[in-house]
């Protein structure tokens, strides 16, 4: 058998081997940790996850390679290189050492240079990691030509790292003639394969993610006005007939803890609004708390009320105001229609976000700026304008650069989850930058060269606390009434710096609007009641402007940040 037929014949041997991989990536795709997994943002927890799954990719790689002239021809730089990408150099040398010193133990006169290599290997990885970060090219981590030129260049290495420490020199020669084209092809081929499994499934799950925001910024801007005027029986039905229309289930029905408020859809000559709930469903839903399901297979829904009702199925949400539950939203589908799982999830992000409306409304009636009120309305105000811009930013966005569309989508779902889910008054300056840096990203995308941030923050500033949304407000303020103004480009400076006595955070832009509107709005009266009222009467907001030209808000704290009160 001829070099060329020999190497040709691995080669498959080894792309044969490497399909258990790709079945591994496919199903780590359909994993619960996949759905939470974002190259973006990369938590301890994560990264050791990774470093178990990929260092085990690597181990099983050697194990599943071919023995060769006291060596062995494996996929094991997969793991390591995959890991550097998508991780960073940490990441990708740790993955790479601990598959190297496992090919250490198995011996051999490659033994060296192959656990030198892998590590070098993972190395390689981290770097193409730093590049494309500081490039601002995040979206490219999950590219399968990346993956494919980074393995290549990975492989190439290593074959000279064998032919450099590994001896003798001549058998080292006759190894790479033997191993080298078969272990840099199936190789890189491997890892553009496994990232394109992962990217295709990342974006079926980001498609289904502009699919439910679209749903949800309808029906954020069709209910926000009404539930503005309270929760009650015709409230209530408005609300049942917005969601209705919008999903296209069979029936949907509001009810609070006794009777039902609406009902609207198939079944409602004889579910009657002001009656007592009888599903037994929705009754167990209010008892429990919990979301209770009948998918009409193996769960059947049965009316309490009519044998001849057409309903079959149906999901049952809990309506909660600040954690109280107040109520439930039912969904309903016929008896010859499947519960479709898109609308199971839809159904629940329809009542988070009806509860926080309910709330935000509730807060406004009450018109009390009490500093736990106040941060409630800032986590529950959900702007529909905003939501309506961005979201038709990056539909418009995926027509032309679909990854750019899923980075834009990442940080929309990480100023949402800030507003939503942050608990308690105080957050990190570096957690209010963070906010900030999704939204700006966000605001880029629709303003494009019209708007550029500058920032000047020292690191030993970040973990300092102050009130929490205390930064988007100001620098949301300077772009709708000053910079959205302006024809020529819009430049907002955040700088922070601490001074005898005190903490300054400043935003600056240069619009130079506020002499014009002459008085500060809700969002900033709200930051600065909340600053003095747990940083002290002595902090809160300055303001300066001259006009036409800049206007700059600073933020004062103690010189060491808030405490909580």
């Amino acid at each position: 058998m001829d070099l060329l037929t020999f190497s040709l014949h691995n080669i498959f041997a080894l792309l044969q081997q490497m399909s258990v991989f790709l079945v591994i990536a496919y199903l780590f795709t359909k994993s619960p940790f996949f759905r939470s997994f974002h190259v973006h943002t990369l938590h301890p927890r994560t990264l050791l996850l990774l470093y178990f799954i990929f260092s085990t990719f690597s181990i099983l790689g050697t194990y599943f390679g071919l023995p060769i002239n006291d060596a062995i021809a494996n996929t094991r730089a997969i793991g390591a290189v995959l890991a550097g990408i998508i991780g960073g150099p940490l990441l990708g040398g740790a993955v790479g050492l601990t598959a190297g010193l496992h090919r250490f133990s198995l011996g051999g006169f490659t033994a060296v240079s192959c656990g030198v290599s892998t590590t070098v290997e993972g190395l390689i990885g981290g770097l193409v990691h730093i590049y494309l970060v500081r490039h601002y090219q995040q979206h490219r981590l999950l590219s399968p030509m990346v993956a494919f030129l980074t393995t290549l260049v990975a492989e190439i290495t290593q074959m000279l790292i064998i032919l450099t420490l590994s001896q003798p020199f001549e058998q080292a020669v006759a190894l790479v003639r033997i191993i080298a084209l078969p272990m840099i092809l199936a190789n890189s081929t491997g890892a553009a394969v496994f990232v394109s499994i992962i990217r295709d499934q990342r974006k079926m799950y980001d498609e289904l993610s502009v699919f439910f925001s679209t749903k949800a910024l309808k029906m954020a801007e069709k209910t926000v006005a009404i539930l503005g005027r309270g929760f009650n029986m015709q409230t209530a039905g408005e609300v049942a007939s917005v969601i209705l229309q919008e999903t296209g289930v069979g029936a949907v029905g509001i009810t609070d803890r006794e009777k039902v408020l609406a009902f609207v859809g198939d079944g409602s000559d004889h579910h009657q609004v002001g009656q007592g709930i009888s599903s037994t469903q929705t009754m167990k839903a209010i008892r429990e708390n919990r979301i209770v399901y009948a998918d009409g297979g193996e769960k059947k829904w049965r009316c309490n009320l009519s044998a001849a009702c057409p309903l079959g199925s149906v999901l049952c949400v809990p309506l909660r105001l600040d954690n109280e539950l107040i109520g439930t939203i039912n969904l309903f589908e016929p008896k010859n229609k499947l519960f479709l799982v898109t609308n199971k999830t839809l159904g629940e992000g329809i009542t988070k976000l009806l509860s926080d409306q309910i709330l935000y409304a509730r807060y406004i009636e009450q018109k009390t700026l009490v500093t736990s009120a106040e941060l409630k309305i800032a986590q529950a105000q959900i702007s529909p304008h905003f939501l309506f811009n961005a979201l038709n930013t990056i539909i418009a966005i995926t027509r032309k650069d679909a990854d750019r569309a899923r980075d834009l989508l990442l940080h929309l779902s990480n100023f949402f989850r800030k507003n939503l889910k942050h608990t308690g008054n105080l957050a990190t300056l570096e957690e209010e930058l963070n906010h900030v840096h999704s939204y700006l990203v966000i605001e880029k995308a629709r303003f494009e060269d019209r708007l550029q941030l500058e920032m000047a923050v020292d690191d030993d500033l970040l973990a300092l606390k102050l009130p929490v949304f205390s930064l988007q407000p100001i620098v949301e303020n300077a772009i709708k009434h000053g910079i959205s103004n302006m024809l020529g480009q819009g430049v907002i400076r955040l700088t922070a710096v601490r001074q005898p006595g005190s903490l300054r955070i400043m935003v600056e832009d240069n619009a130079g609007n506020f002499i014009e509107r002459g008085k500060k709005g809700l969002g900033m009266s709200i930051v600065e009641k909340r600053i003095k009222n747990l940083c002290g009467e002595n902090h809160g907001l300055e303001i300066s402007c001259n006009p036409g030209e800049r206007t700059v808000v600073a933020i004062t704290l103690p010189e060491g940040g808030c405490g909580e009160k």
